[in-house]
């Protein structure tokens, strides 16, 4: 791939990890950011990969499904009571923790989806040739995860 670009959003985002033997099978929360990287072979006629803009639009309701949302393991025992008093800002985790490897995972998957559902339509002005390579999500300042495939 000659070509790569990478946009990078802030989330705000809580999590628990009921597997997990220490402290973070308690509630608590990351300031994360989440970088998505796409590649072409080629630049499009205005020279670009696409446009940063276009980016932007194509995965800007995944990314705010994310940001001020808790995300919970189905199995939890709380995840039923909290998902009645929170709705849809409690996303759900089908017998998985939402270890940050995981959100990078699931991120992947949805905004692929999307690409690929929607390339080459008016309304989204990403090329068909244009690739999801890889997603990247901090937990701190030090700590990532990525997901590719």
């Amino acid at each position: 791939m000659p070509f790569r670009i990478a946009k990078t959003f802030t989330i705000e985002s809580g999590h628990l990890l009921s597997k997990h033997p220490g402290a973070c099978r308690f509630p608590h929360g990351h300031s994360r950011t989440v970088e998505v990287i796409v590649t072409a072979d080629t630049l499009d006629a205005q020279d670009m990969v696409c446009d940063f803009k276009a980016l932007k639009t194509a995965v800007g309701d995944i990314i705010t499904r994310y940001d001020h949302a808790f995300a919970l393991n189905t199995a939890d025992p709380h995840f039923r009571e909290l998902r009645t008093a929170y709705g849809e800002r409690v996303l759900a985790f089908t017998n998985t923790d939402p270890t940050t490897e995981v959100l990078a995972r699931e991120i992947f998957l949805e905004i692929n989806a999307q690409m690929k559902a929607a390339a080459n339509d008016a309304e989204f002005p990403i090329p068909a040739c244009v690739r999801l390579e890889r997603v990247r999500v901090t937990e701190t300042e030090s700590s990532w995860a990525e997901y590719w495939e």
